[in-house]
């Protein structure tokens, strides 16, 4: 069983520029208390054919993990985009966001991203290069992909003879908690992989 539930994940400021930070509100509930920290990151994805291209837009260690419900706002930079072929910039794209502990990760949700013009009529006559500064930015928020892998939480008790090795736990929605929390006015079905 896991010792962290993720109960809700909101998208702040969305639709929003290219070049604003991304928000996001994460609530999650600790049912074993914890010695070291969590790891929080958040990455976004430059091209779908080279992972060189993604970018670490943060990474927070948020701790201690006591019993209990927590939130807070993650915050980070807009990617850079001379890290990101010209190309790539306009279209859809993935932001990833992961929580592991002590250097395990145990869950990530994956967010379709569409960035394209607000203007209208930039998007019927694309200019040669990007203009950054009028490129929307639009986390699909109605169906992230959570992921959850079965970590050992408690590494110390397998030292000392303790408990057996975490066995793989069936995807269950309840512990997302419906809306996948991601700014939806209504519980949405969430995918697994």
């Amino acid at each position: 069983m896991s010792s962290i539930n993720i109960t809700n994940v909101t998208v702040l400021d969305n639709p929003a520029p290219f070049v604003n930070p991304f928000q996001f509100e994460i609530s999650y509930e600790c049912l074993n208390s914890l010695k070291d920290d969590l790891e929080w990151k958040l990455i976004y994805v430059g091209s779908a054919e080279d992972e060189t291209s993604d970018q670490l837009l943060e990474s927070v260690l948020v701790g201690p993990v006591n019993v209990g419900n927590y939130r807070f706002v993650l915050q980070a930079d807009s990617p850079d985009p001379s890290k990101i072929r010209e190309e790539d910039i306009i279209g859809v794209t993935v932001l990833l966001l992961t929580c592991s502990y002590m250097d395990q990760e145990f869950i990530r949700v994956g967010y379709y991203v569409n960035n394209d013009y607000e203007d209208e009529q930039l998007r019927e006559e694309p200019p040669t290069k990007v203009l950054i500064d009028k490129v929307q930015r639009n986390i699909l928020t109605d169906k992230p992909r959570v992921t959850k892998f079965p970590i050992n939480f408690h590494p110390e008790d397998e030292q000392t003879g303790g408990d057996e090795p975490p066995t793989a736990e069936p995807f269950d929605e309840s512990d997302v908690n419906g809306e996948a929390q991601v700014l939806l006015e209504e519980p949405q079905k969430l995918q697994e992989t």
